[in-house]
């Protein structure tokens, strides 16, 4: 089960249920391969609506790996997944807002 307090979501792909969460090395993965230079350019290119199915792809398979599941984008790309493009760019979008609101309002309340 996807825990929304860790940062996790859950995606089902080619019917299995896996759970997405994006770790350290997850984002450092996904701004090199879309070559943001920093997590606020990154997450600014998906608040303004600035991505491709390319970088949803990028997105959800940094969020598989740091989930534990060794999925690469091509294999990611050749799935099925369970709603389609609209519910991978739903996913795509709650994995950004859980792993950055739920963390920064911890991170402030702990000073």
């Amino acid at each position: 089960m996807a825990n929304p307090y860790a940062g996790e979501v859950a995606l089902v792909v080619d019917g299995q249920r896996h759970v997405l969460k994006l770790t350290l090395g997850a984002l450092a993965e996904l701004e090199a391969a879309l070559g943001e230079g920093d997590l606020i350019s990154l997450v600014q290119r998906f608040e303004t609506g600035r991505f491709s199915a390319a970088d949803l792809l990028a997105l959800l398979g940094a969020g598989l790996r740091g989930g534990g599941v060794g999925m690469e984008a091509a294999a990611l790309a050749a799935s099925e997944i369970d709603g389609g493009p609209m519910e991978a760019a739903r996913v795509a979008a709650q994995l950004l807002a859980q792993s950055f609101s739920f963390g920064f309002a911890r991170s402030a309340r702990v000073t």
